[in-house]
């Protein structure tokens, strides 16, 4: 199963993005993104390149339900 990750841009060159979430930092290829990205701006991340822009609220939202499986999942081993 492949995932992508909501993460923060915390950093931008214009083809390259530094993006973080809970303290882990990854470099992703804009390549693949037709949209503007700024500093600050939540970027889907997989395989090394951001897929997909969304919004703040969105970005949220899809981290607390991973955040939540993730602890469902820790809680049944």
């Amino acid at each position: 199963m492949c995932l992508a990750v909501p993460m923060q841009v915390i950093h931008s060159d214009g083809e390259v993005v530094i993006a973080e979430i809970d303290g882990v930092k990854r470099q992703a290829s804009l390549i693949m993104l037709d949209a503007e990205v700024r500093t600050g701006d939540y970027v889907l991340i997989h395989a090394g390149f951001a897929i997909g822009k969304l919004d703040t609220d969105e970005a949220l939202e899809t981290l607390a339900l991973m955040r939540e499986c993730l602890a469902a999942q820790q809680g049944e081993a």
